[in-house]
Parts: structure tokens; C-alpha cells; sequence
């Protein structure tokens, strides 16, 4: 990804170690894809209606993903406390999602490298809420 080099072209102060901030935006990216991703990957196994949670979970995630995401990548204007707000919502939905999916591991691969993309995803985001 190009994150680290656009954080690189931002003119003015950035509060936040950009190294960091980049590697954090790209965990979430790469959350909100593979959630999207094992959500229609669980849309498409026979037991659907048994995935219904899994589904929704996965559908939240990526969205609190992709936005916290966005919202990183703005620094004009910054407020710790916005980012600070995201970031604690994003790490509930990727605690949730990594637990949702972490039941249906033994029987879906896509439950299995979701999770384990949350659980890093979640590690990545406190990280960051610990240096704010």
C-alpha cells in the first residue's frame, strides 16, 4: 500500500508517529476487506440462516473499519477526541467480530482468517489509542 508514503506527503505537523498512523490505517483497511468479504463468503454457505450474527457482525466491522480508516487519514483540523471515539468503537466491533467468527472457525476457512485479521486489526487500533 501506499499509506506510508501519502502520510509522507502531508505538508504540515502530524501529532501522531506517522509510521504508526500508517500501519494502523492499513490493518483497518485490510479488516474492513476481509469482513466484507467473509460476510458474502457466508452468504453463500449452505447454512446461511446460521450465520445470520456472523453476517451482520462482519458488516458492522468493516464499516466501523473503513471509516476509522477515513478518518485517519485527515489531519487537517484534528480532534483527539473523534479519533479517540472511533477508535474505542472500532476496537468493540473487532473484539465482536473476532469473538463471532472465532465459533465458526473450526467449520468456515473464511471465519478463521477474518478473525484472525480482527484480532490483529483490534491489537493495531489500541496501539494507537495508547499513544494518543
Amino acid at each position: 500500500m501506499k499509506t506510508t508514503e501519502m502520510m509522507g506527503t502531508y505538508p504540515a505537523e502530524i501529532n501522531l508517529d506517522r509510521q504508526l498512523l500508517a500501519r494502523v490505517v492499513d490493518a483497518l483497511v485490510e479488516c474492513s476487506q476481509a469482513c466484507t468479504a467473509c460476510a458474502d463468503a457466508c452468504l453463500s454457505e449452505e447454512m446461511v440462516a446460521d450465520l445470520r450474527k456472523c453476517i451482520r457482525t462482519n458488516l458492522d466491522c468493516a464499516d466501523s473499519c473503513a471509516a476509522t480508516a477515513r478518518i485517519l487519514s485527515r489531519h487537517t483540523g484534528y480532534d483527539a477526541n473523534l479519533t479517540r471515539a472511533h477508535l474505542e468503537a472500532c476496537i468493540a466491533a473487532c473484539r465482536a467480530c473476532g469473538d463471532e467468527c472465532s465459533q465458526h472457525a473450526e467449520m468456515h476457512e473464511h471465519c478463521r482468517v477474518c478473525a484472525d485479521v480482527c484480532r490483529a486489526c483490534e491489537d493495531a487500533c489500541t496501539e494507537l489509542l495508547n499513544a494518543l
